[in-house]
């Protein structure tokens, strides 16, 4: 069993999202730790790019505070290393395909293994491209998160058939952000894909308070939370460290 699959043996997984540098890199550092110590299951980390289409604008501000600090691949990876001497929850990146390309797959792939990098996540690349980067991450043993949308019915089978780590369900239409209100009918989306896989299902995109978090659960594996902590991040900077704290206890106790 790997750790991706531990982080949902037996328990609901609280899966969090934060962009690397935002507001610094030491600051990044500091917020994954007391995650993890707080009760987050499994960690994204959102390399920051310049146009992340799939992003709403509290994640876009977040990307562009951090690329203000002309912080690089290099610096992030140095940034994983040190914290995963500190942590032992899996850390996972969300990132576009162009950073991808610039700094070379083998070499990113690589680096990936070399500092406990356990998946990524690539919203811009469609499932058919995969195999564009599956030589590099079977070479390295690094796990591609696949996402399956609300208007993906005539592909959830494929999608789900082929997913590894976890399948991230995206729960409304449009980019990540707060949503007050998940109208889509998560459960029957959930129940279609148990019927063809057993890869644990976890829903992400506008999922804000521990009450939608305990909703998603009811019939999903685990709840992917973003956009709620970069709001607090973005409020309260390089002092948001309790907040988050307090945050993530609060919606731990939704979920367990």
């Amino acid at each position: 069993m790997n750790k991706i699959s531990e982080v949902f043996k037996n328990k609901k997984a609280l899966i969090i999202y934060l962009t690397a540098g935002d507001p610094s890199l030491n600051k990044t550092e500091e917020f994954i730790v007391a995650l993890a110590e707080n009760g987050a299951d499994l960690i994204e980390i959102g390399i920051p790019f310049s146009d992340p289409v799939a992003e709403g604008e509290v994640i876009q501000n977040a990307m562009a505070r951090a690329l203000s600090k002309s912080i690089n691949l290099d610096d992030i990876f140095n940034m994983v290393s040190n914290v995963k001497k500190k942590v032992s929850i899996p850390l996972t990146f969300m990132t576009y395909l162009n950073p991808l390309l610039s700094y070379g797959y083998d070499k990113f792939f690589k680096k990936c293994k070399e500092t406990g990098i356990e998946a990524v996540i690539v919203p811009d690349m469609p499932f058919e491209e995969q195999k564009e980067i599956k030589d590099f991450t079977d070479k390295y043993g690094i796990t591609i998160i696949t996402l399956i949308a609300p208007t993906s019915d005539e592909r959830i089978e494929k999608l789900a058939k082929n997913a590894e780590g976890f399948i991230y369900l995206v729960s409304s239409l449009g980019v990540t952000g707060v949503r007050r209100e998940i109208t889509t009918d998560i459960n029957a989306i959930v129940s279609n894909i148990k019927q063809i896989t057993g890869v644990p299902v976890a829903v992400g995109f506008g999922i804000s308070t521990g009450k939608q978090a305990k909703e998603m659960i009811k019939s999903a594996d685990g709840v992917i939370m973003g956009s709620a902590i970069v709001k607090i991040i973005a409020e309260h900077k390089e002092n948001a460290t309790p907040k988050i704290a307090d945050f993530i206890l609060g919606v731990k106790k939704e979920v367990q």
